[in-house]
């Protein structure tokens, strides 16, 4: 009797709690910019429910990739203060919380955040404090038709060369039936086509920056990996590709007219669902691809959402972060739209949960290469820096974006590998020797 009395008491206490918290609350907007992802698109159709529990609203920016980089850099490096909460990633959080531009997070004990892969946690956080909270998470690997692999007698392995790769490329490549080989990112950004050159670049022992923290893009191993992206791309990859990151190559694989993508793991959640993919039924995965070392061959990131320290509305932009990224939400996600489909490479419990391991049959080969990834030791020879495809230095936000738009003219036949490699270690020097390097 006594025990129920109890429990009776802690539930009425937990619901008075949640009453208070919504009446003081009452009226307030959080804004919220964020990126134009399968993910984040879904968070603000199902944001209603956290509205109707708290009181809070919730006013959306949505923004592509690397506009959304832009506004939110320039927003908390001027102390704008038009947002509320931030979906920023893993080079942004631990910069960012050590310039003390962003609140650093605590969250309640049934959170979990224990919960939460180490590698999250750890590329979110500075000197211990998390930053952001992981919304979800991604490393990089291959996604391919094997029905055309099948039928050109290959078999691709589990953890394929980049030998490997080209030939079963040139075997699926078959453009008069609107079937390209491979398709990768071209579209220029330290995030976009710099994402996958610079893990394809580790592969071949290049680095951004030696020990003296010089940059590299001189090297013969850059020359050799920006020389076979680009002509694997001409030969096999879709016209057009400067244009295409992440979502424009997402729309024409579900289209079935790329025969592999070396891209985020993320993306496996969408290849694979039958409502919007026409090859979800033929896709297989594979590690990324490797040339005369693994070390940083696939990469390491998070969409993770972070309060700015100007935010007048920390309480209320807590609330919505421990909703979002937490147990309960990727239990609501499962439940609402299929566990298929749920925000992953965030917590230890979804991949230990069993409708997720039967909804998601590309699950180990993501977790694989989460784990595989190590920023700390991404380059064959020992680099200065922290970070598998960035540096994780302020100034690679605008190295990783010059040195991009080289990439993106190598591609596009305006300028010779050589010529590009040339003005992008020019840029890369004057932003170093500015920032006093060396």
């Amino acid at each position: 009797m006594k025990l129920k009395m109890l429990s009776a008491a802690i539930a009425g206490s937990v619901l008075l709690s949640t009453q208070a918290f919504a009446a003081s609350h009452a009226g307030t907007e959080l804004v919220i910019a964020t990126v134009n992802n399968g993910h984040m698109i879904e968070m603000q159709k199902l944001s209603p429910k956290f509205e109707e529990e708290t009181g809070i609203k919730v006013k959306w920016v949505t923004l592509e990739e690397g506009v959304l980089r832009q506004r939110v850099t320039t927003d908390i490096a001027t102390n704008g203060g038009q947002f509320d909460i931030m979906t920023i990633g893993m080079y942004e959080a631990p910069i960012w919380g050590e310039k003390g531009w962003l609140a650093p997070l605590n969250f309640s004990a049934d959170y979990d955040v224990n919960d939460i892969l180490p590698a999250m946690r750890g590329g979110l956080s500075h000197e211990g404090n998390l930053y952001a909270a992981p919304f979800y998470g991604e490393s990089s690997m291959v996604m391919y038709r094997k029905d055309l692999t099948d039928k050109a007698g290959i078999t691709l392995p589990a953890n394929p060369t980049w030998e490997d790769m080209e030939q079963a490329i040139a075997a699926m490549h078959d453009p008069a039936n609107g079937v390209y080989g491979v398709c990768l990112r071209g579209k220029p950004g330290w995030g976009d086509n710099m994402g996958f050159i610079t893990t394809l670049a580790n592969t071949y022992g290049a680095q951004l920056f030696g020990m003296d923290w010089k940059p590299q893009f001189d090297s013969p191993e850059w020359n050799a990996a920006v020389t076979f992206y680009v002509d694997l791309m001409n030969k096999y990859g879709p016209p057009g590709s400067t244009a295409n990151s992440f979502n424009e190559i997402l729309a024409l694989i579900n289209e079935g007219k790329c025969g592999a993508w070396i891209d985020a793991t993320i993306a496996a959640s969408f290849v694979s669902d039958p409502g919007q993919s026409k090859v979800a039924d033929v896709i297989a995965y594979a590690q990324a691809p490797t040339k005369a070392t693994a070390r940083g061959a696939n990469w390491l990131w998070a969409w993770a959402l972070g309060i700015p320290a100007s935010s007048e509305k920390k309480e209320a932009a807590m609330k919505f972060l421990e909703w979002s990224t937490s147990k309960d939400y990727i239990n609501l996600v499962g439940e609402t739209n299929g566990w298929g489909r749920v925000p992953t490479g965030t917590r230890s419990s979804t991949y230990a949960n069993e409708q997720f391991q039967a909804a998601a049959n590309f699950a180990e080969a993501e977790l694989t290469a989460i784990h595989s990834a190590n920023p700390s030791d991404s380059t064959f020879n020992k680099s200065p820096y922290t970070g598998v495809q960035f540096a994780a230095i302020p100034e690679w936000q605008a190295i990783g974006t010059a040195v991009g738009q080289q990439m993106a003219a190598a591609l596009a036949g305006e300028k010779s590998v050589e010529e590009a490699l040339a003005a992008a270690q020019a840029a890369a020097d004057r932003e170093m020797r500015k920032a006093r390097y060396y």
